[in-house]
């Protein structure tokens, strides 16, 4: 009775203290979340330029980047080296977003672009005040016009919220993790055999495949991706399924049923700093760097490119997703290659020569 009373009590201190950390970890990184030097666009002219450029950069909120022309402006949207910009050139001032980069982004810079409206319409009016200077009525309406805004690169009618991504991780991850946990728990225990780490091998790489082509098609029933090559998306997929799946399986495979916690870690850890739901700018600083460097982090921001951003570059998100994957599957193939420490055979094998033994007699 004592041994079950502290086998209990070990219990329940450990659950309150992965409950304590996994709290604080998620408060940490999105209770107050809030933008660190968001990349934003600006088309001005002379000293207008240096005072929004200060104005903007003042909280180390955004990292203002000049352009010379609208168009410039607009295709680093489409190439997501921007959140969004300002265009004070014309007769009326223009805010371009891409609501479709993140919605918290959109939101903050349509707010932060009504702010600075404001301020330069009340400063205007003191100037006039202060001349004793009468204004017409159309220039009475410019000042009070509100200000235009230009979704770039729009969110889809059936992904208003921008946070299908998200979700889609977290199967990703969560189904991954169970499936290396299961393939990996047999690999320290098979004797030397090249045939059996190609066996294995294949079966992360199959299941890699049929986990892809299951979001594609529960996609599909809700018309999130529509329009998507969906080529290219199996294969983004696929390459973020194995770089779980494999990275998980490897580390099985070194240090046994305790490497599964790296599953584990994908999905309660990772998702929350993936740019899914948080964005990377939004992160603190040790997040966001986490976060891009692990499979669902640039897995998230390959699939939101292929989906949005047909123009912006991928091959960073690729090659992170690829060397999780072949680091891990190579150490699935070396550990069926290479002799366990005890020799002894896998449990597949065990149940095989048993049930022959049985037929022969």
């Amino acid at each position: 009775m004592t041994s079950f009373r502290r086998f209990a009590l070990a219990v329940c201190v450990v659950g309150m203290l992965v409950q304590l950390l996994l709290t604080a970890y998620y408060l940490g990184m999105g209770h107050k979340a809030a933008p660190h030097h968001l990349p934003v666009g600006l088309l001005a002219g002379g000293e207008q330029t240096e005072q929004v450029t200060t104005m903007l950069e003042a909280e180390g909120r955004f990292e203002v980047r000049d352009f010379g022309s609208a168009g410039a402006l607009t295709t680093a949207i489409q190439e997501r080296d921007i959140y969004g910009g300002l265009d004070l050139t014309g007769d009326q001032p223009m805010l371009y977003v891409a609501s479709a980069a993140g919605a918290s982004a959109a939101t903050l810079l349509r707010t932060t672009y009504t702010t600075v409206m404001q301020q330069q319409t009340a400063n205007k009016l003191t100037a006039l005040a202060e001349d004793s200077t009468e204004i017409t009525v159309a220039q009475a309406k410019a000042l009070i016009t509100p200000p235009s805004v230009t979704d770039v690169v729009p969110l889809p009618a059936d992904d208003v919220n921008g946070v299908s991504l998200g979700f889609l991780t977290q199967a990703l991850s969560l189904g991954g993790s169970i499936a290396s946990m299961g393939l990996g728990r047999l690999i320290p225990k098979a004797r030397r055999s090249w045939k059996r780490g190609v066996a294995h091998l294949g079966l992360l790489i199959l299941y890699a495949i049929g986990s892809a082509a299951a979001v594609l098609w529960s996609m599909s029933w809700f018309n999130v991706g529509e329009g998507a090559d969906r080529t290219e998306m199996l294969l983004i997929f696929s390459l973020i399924s194995l770089a779980i799946t494999g990275s998980t399986a490897g580390a099985v495979a070194l240090i046994g049923p305790a490497g599964a916690l790296v599953g584990i870690f994908y999905f309660t850890i990772g998702t929350v700093i993936s740019g899914a739901s948080i964005l990377p700018e939004f992160l603190p600083t040790f997040g966001r760097v986490l976060g891009e460097n692990l499979p669902t982090g640039a897995g998230v921001q390959a699939v939101r490119d292929n989906l949005y951003f047909p123009d912006a570059p991928i091959g960073s998100h690729l090659l992170v997703l690829t060397l999780y994957a072949v680091i891990g599957c190579l150490i699935v193939l070396v550990t069926n290659i290479l002799p366990n420490r005890s020799d002894r055979t896998s449990e597949i094998d065990l149940g095989i020569t048993e049930k022959a033994t049985s037929a022969s007699s």
